[in-house]
């Protein structure tokens, strides 16, 4: 196996176990809830059936971990360490906002973290863009689908 293909494949084992990982934890806070009294007397008309979240969820986790090693196998050594803060920053709010809203049954709390991690995906898409075209365009469904879940989130409050 060539050299840079290797490199490619390990960087991206790396993103997806870590992104992945992170999904699983918020996971967590989600799994038992979406049944619950409690979120189907909160839960919007427009929310999609809940079989339709981990498939979403896993496509877009898949595209982030393929954004992360684009932007990190194009950048400069000294770029790097904003990727890794940046991205970060994303994937911590991204886990956070399952124990706001389902583990601490709070939506309003959960809409707060969503508008920073709407911010923080529209960080990562211009910051990428300098870089890695294709890591950048990667975010674009996640900017969505987070925009999506923000008006389910508000509607909820």
């Amino acid at each position: 196996m060539k050299k840079r293909v290797k490199h490619f494949l390990t960087i991206l084992i790396i993103a997806i176990i870590v992104v992945y990982t992170l999904g699983f934890i918020g996971s967590i806070f989600i799994n038992e809830e979406t049944g619950s009294d409690w979120y189907n007397e909160i839960k919007p008309s427009i929310t999609p059936p809940n079989w339709v979240f981990p498939i979403v969820w896993n496509i877009l986790f898949f595209l982030i971990a393929v954004s992360i090693t684009f932007v990190i196998i194009n950048s400069k050594k000294e770029q790097r360490k904003y990727i890794i803060i940046f991205y970060g920053i994303n994937l911590f709010f991204n886990t956070l906002w399952s124990f706001l809203y389902f583990g601490m049954h709070n939506p309003f709390l959960a809409f707060l973290d969503l508008i920073i991690i709407w911010a923080s995906i529209l960080v990562l898409i211009i910051f990428n863009f300098g870089i890695s075209k294709k890591a950048a365009i990667l975010l674009i469904p996640y900017l969505l689908w987070v925009s999506f879940a923000g008006i389910i989130n508000y509607l909820s409050i």
